[in-house]
């Protein structure tokens, strides 16, 4: 079984400044990490290949330095990684980031499983794995718990709902996005790390993709750009609306009416 895992390097802290221009995150200078929830997925693909036997893959869209998540992602068990770089990626929001993924999981080789981190601690979208798979037109379930089995061409999984845990199979090849705190993450291992070698890292950039319409990367292909950044209000408050379709649906009428929403 060939299983790969997308990583992103993040930054290592919360003190970060957004371009007024661009209104992107400004990353020189500061101190990057494996994004923690990726690290979820990595374990889990590795727990896998454990059991059933295969190799475990990793990519990461980023400058050149992310080569160093790559590095530490060999050295915790998997075979090789890559990195999608080029100045054309920059600024991408979900959509173009998704595609420029596609792109390069297309050039990187065929996959039975393909895992993300429910999301990132530098954008918390949590839209970049479902919208991955779209792009590559696989089946894909979200807030993953535990991969329970694997048999007859299907993954079976537990996931989870706002208010239930559900168990689902799906057919491979499929995407996962693996929830937080699932597992525990391994370790590297410092003696990989010195016997590591450059060519178990490979760069690819847009000349390397088989779309190269500048238009679908980076900016020009990000279908939103940040105005502005600011905490969102917290708000606990839920209505949960009970019954069959129809009873639903009048509640909910009535309730958007009563807001004045419709």
């Amino acid at each position: 079984m060939n299983i790969l895992v997308c990583v992103k390097q993040v930054p290592g802290s919360n003190n970060v400044e957004v371009d007024p221009v661009t209104g992107v995150l400004k990353r020189n200078g500061i101190q990057s990490k494996i994004n923690p929830y990726d690290l979820y997925a990595l374990e889990t693909a590795l727990s896998l290949v454990e059991q059933y036997g295969g190799n475990v893959d990793t990519v990461t869209m980023g400058p050149p330095q992310a080569k160093s998540v790559i590095q530490e992602t060999i050295c915790m068990g998997v075979s090789k990684g890559t990195v999608l770089s080029d100045r054309k990626f920059a600024g991408a929001d979900v959509l173009a980031t998704a595609y420029t993924l596609s792109q390069g999981v297309k050039k990187c080789g065929k996959y039975d499983l393909i895992l993300c981190g429910k999301q990132t601690t530098d954008g918390d979208t949590a839209q970049v794995g479902a919208e991955l798979s779209e792009y590559l037109e696989i089946a894909n379930v979200s807030n993953v718990l535990s991969v329970d089995d694997i048999r007859d061409g299907k993954l079976f999984v537990t996931a989870a709902l706002d208010n239930k845990n559900v168990k689902l199979s799906i057919a491979m090849p499929c995407l996962i996005s693996m929830d937080g705190d699932v597992n525990t993450p391994r370790l590297p291992s410092y003696k990989i790390k010195k016997q590591l070698k450059d060519e178990t890292v490979t760069f690819l950039s847009f000349d390397d993709f088989d779309d190269k319409d500048p238009n679908h990367y980076g900016l020009n292909g990000s279908a939103t750009q940040v105005e502005r950044i600011f905490p969102p209000e917290k708000n606990d408050q839920k209505y949960t609306i009970g019954g069959d379709a129809n009873n639903q649906t009048e509640e909910l009428y009535q309730l958007l009416r009563a807001k004045k929403l419709v």
